[in-house]
């Protein structure tokens, strides 16, 4: 069986794209530097920052610092955010919480705010929505992007499909957060990854 190149599918859907619109699901500031450096340039781009499974409102609010001056510093798209909302998560990792990292829990999660995305994308007018989750090595680009895919469906909104890795993405992004001075967390975020 041939692996979908999703990289592939994304840069060349990002050919065609001047003129539209993408709200980009960003998890933090690290992972969105490389992304943004991808996508910015060819498509007109916001960030939106919903992450209610991060440990503490602390973390969130650290993270959402982060990302902020970043977008302030590079001016390569605009932000939303639309605050913290950790029972979201609570609830669909109820009943969950043995799972190993990389599990069900985790499909759960990736759902949850691929989903949130693809909604305001769909409210917001955008052409597209997407998520820089694709770039950490330690999580499933073709599993995010099953998510992506079914949720257009649902929602009739496109859904750009991704694998920041790529390209020594992820490289990149480490790169990107030295020049930066971003701040990097050792962990996804959730108090089970920690």
């Amino acid at each position: 069986m041939n692996a979908v190149n999703y990289d592939r599918q994304m840069c060349e859907i990002l050919q065609g794209a001047e003129g539209m619109r993408l709200l980009l699901h960003s998890c933090c500031a690290p992972c969105a530097s490389h992304c943004l450096t991808e996508v910015a340039p060819k498509i007109e781009t916001t960030v939106f920052y919903y992450n209610p499974n991060l440990d503490s409102a602390e973390e969130y609010e650290r993270r959402l610092g982060e990302q902020r001056r970043f977008l302030a510093e590079t001016g390569l798209a605009d932000l939303l955010e639309c605050g913290y909302g950790p029972e979201a998560f609570e609830k669909i990792a109820r009943g969950l919480e043995g799972e190993p990292e990389g599990g069900a829990r985790c499909t759960a999660c990736f759902r949850l705010r691929l989903e949130r995305t693809a909604r305001e994308a769909k409210a917001r007018g955008y052409d597209f929505f997407a998520t820089t989750l694709t770039l950490s090595p330690l999580k499933d680009a073709r599993r995010i992007n099953e998510i992506g895919f079914a949720l257009e469906m649902q929602y009739g909104v496109r859904y750009l499909p991704s694998d920041f890795k790529k390209r020594d993405g992820y490289l990149h992004s480490l790169a990107l957060s030295r020049e930066y001075g971003l701040y990097r967390q050792n962990y996804c975020g959730c108090k089970y990854s920690k």
